[in-house]
């Protein structure tokens, strides 16, 4: 049998606490049959790539919302000419503190009805924690490449001009991104391959380490990549092509990642069928984040309890010179 809901005078479902969701069908008894099977359906989850791209040095410094964590930046000392016999100019180094703010939360709050635990023969309470951590990283991933969107230093590692040295390095700007094609390029487009040289070009006129470069493209240009002249495995230096076992490696020093979570069109305000591709390495960018409630408690207002949880989360650019980003479409 299926339980009914609780409806006010309308024949409306009453919500609790107000603006709380109706369950779904299948929550509301018709998966309480004969039988019923133990083995779910397996759920699949965008792929996240912040833990790859930020340093995360000061997670441990967090304790509730609203906290504050002060980074000391490095100086810069000025080299001077020495003369035999001559003072020495000295100076007093200083250097800006950069405030990281714990100023973001993301909560998840749902409740099990008695009835619906008793009749259930899997432990829904473990599964609904899974899937919330699940969606709380794709949430969180999501909101932080959005908001590096334009965090790379302006006209140096960005832009139409960027390079700190050459400056004439297209790496596309909303409204004429780069137009990128696997190979071949006619005019008005870009081969993928030196799309991504280009991006390893600003980061070495900055004289950013080759170590832990790492690139974050859409899945349409991983599939370019793969069309490219890279898929001989004589000239990828893998021992089998990467159309054989899907893997894409490293390209010109960096470790490529693949994300349907960034920005793209014009909800992230991008041009219709533009999409932001990062590069740099972990210094540019640092992120902490904490779950900082995370409990069960019976409901006063009905026989059941409910799950919530609470992640508090901040991010900053720290070094906009060590990332560089490229807009690009689809050619």
């Amino acid at each position: 049998m299926a339980f009914g809901l609780a409806v006010d005078g309308s024949g409306s479902p009453v919500l609790y606490p107000a603006g709380s969701s109706q369950p779904s069908t299948a929550y509301s008894g018709t998966f309480i049959p004969e039988i019923w099977s133990g083995k779910l359906i397996e759920k699949f989850y965008a792929a996240t790539v912040l833990s790859a791209i930020s340093n995360t040095d000061y997670e441990g410094e967090i304790k509730q919302h609203g906290d504050t964590v002060h980074i000391r930046t490095k100086p810069t000392l000025t080299i001077r000419d020495y003369l035999a016999g001559g003072d020495l100019t000295l100076e007093r180094p200083s250097a800006p503190k950069v405030d990281l703010v714990i100023d973001k939360g993301k909560y998840f709050a749902a409740i099990l009805d008695d009835v619906m635990k008793i009749q259930s023969d899997i432990n829904l309470m473990s599964l609904w924690s899974d899937d919330a951590g699940q969606q709380m990283k794709i949430t969180i991933d999501t909101a932080v490449l959005l908001g590096m969107l334009n965090g790379a230093t302006a006209t140096t590692n960005r832009g139409a001009t960027a390079g700190y040295i050459s400056a004439n390095i297209n790496l596309g700007v909303t409204g004429t991104p780069l137009t990128i094609v696997a190979n071949s390029p006619a005019a008005g487009q870009v081969d993928v391959l030196d799309a991504i040289l280009r991006l390893g070009q600003v980061l070495d006129e900055r004289n950013i380490p080759e170590t832990g470069r790492w690139l974050v493209i859409p899945t349409w240009m991983a599939t370019l990549i793969k069309k490219s002249e890279l898929r001989q495995a004589y000239m990828s230096g893998d021992q089998t092509t990467m159309i054989r076992n899907g893997r894409i490696g490293m390209v010109d020093r960096f470790t490529v990642y693949v994300s349907n979570l960034l920005p793209a069109g014009v909800s992230s305000g991008l041009a219709a069928g533009e999409y932001a591709v990062y590069a740099g390495i972990a210094h540019g960018l640092t992120f902490a984040s904490q779950m900082t409630n995370m409990e069960t408690l019976r409901s006063e207002r009905t026989f059941g309890s409910i799950l919530r949880g609470l992640q508090v989360y901040g991010y900053k650019v720290v070094d906009g010179n060590a990332l560089a980003q490229a807009i690009v479409t689809q050619g």
